[in-house]
């Protein structure tokens, strides 16, 4: 009889990535995980300082944002060149909090704005008190200048979590912001606040007249019900604005944003309350959506992954993973892989597993490579 060898050295792996899937399994159609290639893994920097956003500029230098209120240029091999300090708004650093996204006005090389997002400190009857803002300035010679707060969360609240946020430019250059619940839960349902909310607003921070227009609500707000979005991308060759928010206990969700839409939060979630013990019984109002609440496209039970920054991958580095969605996870330490099939789940996998690190964002290069920022302060380029 014919025996077959078995190299012992995998099995861990295996196992790990088996457990990481039951665990962290999601809706309808993720009952797929596939190992494929082993990407390389580069660091490029790891003397940032608590890091949150990058973006990249025209001459492929970096621009990345660090939570205690500096920006750092970034030469294209990673190292320093410059740290920008002055211009910035002051930013309220405590927990969660700080100088947080970046982005790049669409027209940048003919009107060279760049927008970030940040928690501002409240002042006189609000000391004490912080929200997210969006600023902006003209980036000339290495600095910031005409620098102009173009938007501030309403109202603002103590605590120091759940501020999102992240910007994107839509195709007709737009912007949307996703912007946190503050963990005060009900706001997320209160068309009167920005608590909870993904907001669309022009440039320069007026409104565009084909928001929802829903009944009694603020006209910057596009979609309501979320919990803490720290993920957002545009589908490519769409207008689709994708987001990733953090469940309770478990409950993480990828979304398909629609306009005017309720995502559910504080009314129902895969994920359990806190203090509660996790399982299904505990699932809020049930999990499952009601016809008034938009289903999620997938989600993680029990176990939260923490969600951070999302791309939809379109370099030729990696060919086989062309519109693939990659999701920077922090409590789970892992880079997740999801393929779609139109607006459906069809595989997920975990990857860089070996890492052990909190993965903050994921952006894709000028050069078709992945490059992420973690909690640690590194940069790490990913590429075949």
């Amino acid at each position: 009889m014919k025996h077959t060898k078995i190299n012992y050295f995998f099995l861990p792996w295996l196992l790990l990535l088996f457990v990481l899937f039951t665990a962290c399994k999601g809706g309808a159609g993720s009952n797929v995980i596939t190992l494929g290639v082993k990407p390389r893994v580069i660091i490029l920097n790891d003397k940032l300082i608590r890091p949150w956003g990058l973006t990249f500029l025209p001459d492929n230098r970096m621009l990345v944002t660090e939570k205690g209120g500096s920006m750092k240029i970034l030469n294209v091999d990673g190292s320093p060149e410059l740290e920008i300090v002055d211009g910035l708004p002051v930013v309220d650093a405590t927990g969660q909090g700080g100088l947080l996204d970046v982005e790049l006005d669409p027209d940048f090389t003919t009107s060279p704005w760049i927008y970030w997002t940040y928690t501002e400190p409240g002042s006189g009857i609000e000391e004490g008190f912080s929200g997210t803002a969006v600023a902006r300035g003209r980036f000339i010679d290495n600095t910031i200048q005409n620098v102009e707060v173009i938007y501030r969360q309403v109202p603002k609240v103590r605590g120091t979590g759940h501020f999102g946020s992240r910007l994107v430019f839509s195709k007709d250059k737009t912007l949307f912001v996703t912007l946190g619940e503050r963990q005060k839960f009900n706001p997320a349902q209160d068309l009167t606040t920005s608590l909870g909310k993904v907001i669309r607003i022009n440039r320069d921070g007026t409104v565009p007249a084909d928001n929802p227009g829903i009944d009694g609500a603020l006209p910057e707000i596009w979609s309501y019900g979320h919990r803490n979005p720290q993920g957002a991308s545009l589908r490519p060759g769409t207008d689709e604005l994708w987001i990733t928010e953090h469940g309770p206990q478990g409950g993480d969700e990828l979304n398909l944003i629609v306009k005017g839409g309720n995502y559910g939060w504080p009314l129902v979630s895969y994920g359990c309350n806190y203090g509660d013990p996790v399982g299904d019984a505990c699932r809020i109002g049930g999990g499952t959506h009601t016809p008034d609440h938009i289903e999620p496209i997938s989600y993680w039970v029990p176990v939260s992954i923490a969600p951070a920054g999302m791309i939809f991958y379109t370099g030729e580095g990696f060919p086989q993973w062309n519109g693939n969605v990659f999701i920077g996870a922090l409590a789970g330490k892992a880079l997740w892989r999801i393929k779609l099939d139109g607006g459906t789940e069809v595989e997920r996998e975990p990857l860089l597993l070996e890492l052990e690190e909190r993965i903050r964002d994921v952006e894709q290069g000028p050069d078709g490579w992945i490059y992420l920022l973690t909690d640690s302060g590194k940069l790490i380029q990913i590429r075949e």
